[in-house]
């Protein structure tokens, strides 16, 4: 069940609901009655990318098409996925490999310009043996719109992969991302923060299965909801039989700002392997209050004091991007997003 199989056969009963385990907070079936038609084509200029100037090349999708193409695998390569069409919907796919010893820098980029439109996006990585891939992707959509990110990445032994999710979510939002990982010293770090108002959604899923020895994995995602916004953390690592001396670690470390804010978390360890070292940990709570009167106390205002911590609490995530101007840009967008200097 899937939001793609139904925007190409019309068929809404192919869409997720909460009966679907691994859909229950993120329920596609209740939401959309009906489907918007498909976007057309985008005739005219599109603006910028938030991650302009910083790319060697870029590919475009547009409504759905592709309209700039490259075939750069190394480097630093921009990936937008745009929407310009208002009550529409679109799906795009893309593949990706990054061939044995290169490596990339992939800005990826979702655009949700256009209002109440409904997206879906599924991607095909992988990544040779050596290589290393460094995903940034940045989720800006509109309000009211729906939007589905599937990422498959398979790496090769001895492969680096590192990715970090930016969001700030939409009406039903979901990033997914679904990693096989080969042990065989490859690597793996799996980031995310989501900073979320209003009534928006977001749903950071991901699984990752180690299906050989010596691998790691490191994940760590942060979020802030307030109003009555919705954030969703599902976050499972799978250590098969065989796959000993895997190391892998998950933390799952949210705010809830607001009494009608939600927050649902669901970080797993499957251990199937017996020499492994294997841990996760999932917090969930407010801002310090002392630490909020002290601020007061020194003519801090509340707003920019709660703004100014979470922007230190989620300020972790956003160090351990390796790229330069990402890292800035990634900076710079929490800031902005709630409300205070860059």
């Amino acid at each position: 069940m899937t939001l793609s199989t139904a925007l190409k056969t019309g068929d809404l009963s192919a869409l997720p609901s909460r009966r679907d385990e691994d859909w229950r907070w993120t329920d596609l079936r209740g939401l959309l009655k009906t489907l918007p038609p498909a976007a057309p084509a985008h005739d005219g200029e599109v603006p910028a990318g938030p991650f302009a100037g910083l790319a060697d090349a870029e590919t475009v999708f547009v409504n759905g098409r592709r309209t700039v193409a490259s075939d750069v695998a190394s480097g630093v390569v921009a990936l937008r996925f745009v929407a310009l069409a208002d009550k529409t919907a679109q799906g795009a796919s893309h593949a990706l490999v990054v061939k044995p010893g290169e490596s990339l820098v992939l800005l990826e980029s979702h655009e949700g310009r256009a209002g109440a439109s409904v997206s879906d996006v599924a991607l095909d990585i992988a990544v040779g043996e050596g290589a290393s891939l460094e995903r940034i992707v940045l989720v800006d959509d509109e309000a009211e719109a729906v939007n589905v990110v599937t990422a498959e990445v398979a790496l090769a032994p001895g492969a680096k992969f590192a990715q970090t999710v930016l969001t700030s979510g939409a009406r039903r939002q979901r990033i997914e991302t679904r990693v096989r990982h080969p042990g065989a010293h490859a690597e793996v770090r799996l980031d995310g923060a989501y900073l979320l108002d209003a009534q928006r959604h977001a749903d950071l899923t991901s699984v990752v299965t180690h299906g050989g020895l010596d691998g790691v994995t490191s994940q760590l995602t942060k979020g802030m909801v307030t109003d009555q916004a919705r954030g969703v953390f599902q976050g499972r690592i799978v250590v098969e039989k065989g796959a000993d001396q895997t190391d892998a670690r998950m933390g799952h470390h949210a705010l809830i700002l607001s009494d009608k804010a939600e927050i649902d978390a669901k970080p797993e360890l499957l251990i199937f392997a017996d020499d492994v070292s294997c841990a996760h940990g999932n917090t969930i709570g407010a801002l310090d209050d002392e630490v909020l009167f002290y601020a007061k106390q020194r003519g801090i205002p509340e707003a920019d004091a709660k703004a100014m911590l979470t922007q230190a609490f989620v300020g972790e995530v956003i160090e351990r991007i390796v790229h330069d101007g990402a890292r800035e840009l990634a900076a710079a967008w929490v800031a902005r997003k709630l409300g205070s200097e860059a």
